[in-house]
């Protein structure tokens, strides 16, 4: 995850009619064609961002569970008073699909400016087959725009209100109602589930992603977030593409994660939200071998942020990542995350033209300057997604 290849004399990216890299490296020994459209670039030029890990679709802000948390009131005991989660169910539910579509449009926009070129969005705030087909549709009605969409059904995000004391039926529900429609529409791409003690056991988990299977989704899961319950092992047992949190990941579930080809995905903005002193153990992951990702988790309770260079920056000073580690994990290893390594990630022949523009000079200035937006320019398959804001300032 360190070893990054770094092109800085002359360097130039051939982009064919439909939008993949035909070729890369210097300018003078790359065959142009005599009709080609040039644009010059001044920056370093990464690989698209990819956030594999967003919440997008939602109404309101929790406002008053971040005023509970300077208060002293923890994650689960805000559940317990009607906040966190349900509190967001409710928002949805009640909240217009045009509504939805158009914040969630506005959210996407933000994220191209950032630079991620793309964006996965989980559904699981609407807990009944209406309201996650709803989000699931506006996931669906935005896509086709930049930045690109990867759809996630998370139908098994908490247990509603109205199947608070009879979760088994709720997670049957999940299994087999809403799980069968959703892979008939073809609304998603992967299925995800919260396996954390007070959500949903780790039998259960297993239960929703082994009926996801039979649908022909693919496979992510939240785990071990706040509890090291044994979530990453059942990932990897079950084949998922990834799990993600892992901040209380056990010895056991590293050893499984490392030794696998499931991605840990770490959401270090998610830990810092929460007050939480806790990190995931990217050193130990890393050493050993796992592959890992950095995103945002961008959602409105725990992680209401939308920068990946951000999460870059936390993955160096959080986290201990090297510079190029932390780089990896917001692209190649972000696409590893949704199942697109082999066409997304890097700049490299046969690779889709998602291209992002940062305002500096070195490349390890991209996780290193935090709150300031360094994204000047962001294309996907070519095609321009962001166009920056004018003149470009470098801040070293």
């Amino acid at each position: 995850m360190a070893d990054l290849e770094v092109l800085d004399k002359d360097p130039a990216v051939l982009i064919d009619d439909n939008g993949y890299v035909a070729d890369v490296g210097r300018r003078s020994d790359l065959e142009i064609p005599g009709e080609c459209s040039e644009v010059e670039v001044d920056g370093v030029l990464f690989p698209g961002f990819v956030d594999s890990h967003t919440h997008s679709v939602f109404g309101a802000a929790r406002l008053a569970d971040h005023e509970r948390r300077a208060r002293g009131t923890d994650y689960m005991a805000i559940a317990a008073e009607g906040g966190g989660i349900l509190s967001s169910v409710q928002s949805v539910r009640e909240t217009s699909k045009e509504d939805l579509k158009d914040l969630t449009t506005r959210r996407l926009n933000v994220l191209a400016t950032l630079g991620s070129t793309t964006v996965e969005v989980k559904s699981g705030y609407g807990l009944s087959l209406e309201a996650e087909l709803k989000q699931l549709e506006v996931i669906d009605e935005v896509s086709g725009s930049a930045p690109d969409i990867i759809p996630t059904f998370l139908g098994a995000h908490e247990v509603p209100a109205e199947h608070r004391e009879r979760p088994d039926e709720y997670v049957d529900l999940v299994v087999n109602e809403m799980m069968p429609v959703v892979g008939q529409k073809g609304l998603a791409r992967f299925c995800d589930v919260f396996c954390e003690p007070g959500v949903f056991t780790v039998d259960q988990s297993r239960r929703v992603l082994e009926g996801a299977r039979k649908c022909g989704l693919m496979l992510k899961i939240h785990a071990d977030e706040l509890d090291g319950s044994g979530g990453a092992e059942l990932a990897v047992e079950l084949g998922a593409v990834s799990a993600d949190h892992l901040a209380a990941i056990s010895p056991g579930g590293i050893e499984a994660i490392s030794q696998s080809d499931t991605v840990a995905v770490f959401l270090p903005g998610t830990m810092l939200f929460l007050g939480k002193s806790c990190v995931a153990p990217a050193r130990q992951i890393i050493a050993a071998g796992g592959a890992v990702a950095l995103a945002t988790d961008f959602n409105p309770g725990s992680s209401p942020g939308m920068s990946l260079p951000l999460m870059g920056a936390m993955g160096v000073s959080q986290l201990r990542m090297l510079p190029a580690e932390a780089v990896v994990a917001i692209t190649v290893n972000g696409a590893a995350a949704v199942g697109e390594a082999a066409t997304r990630g890097q700049i490299a022949a046969g690779f889709r033209a998602d291209l992002t523009l940062a305002s500096v000079r070195d490349w390890r200035e991209l996780v290193y300057w935090y709150g300031v937006n360094l994204v000047s320019r962001s294309w996907v398959k070519g095609s321009p997604c962001h166009s920056g804001y004018g003149s470009v300032n470098y801040l070293s």
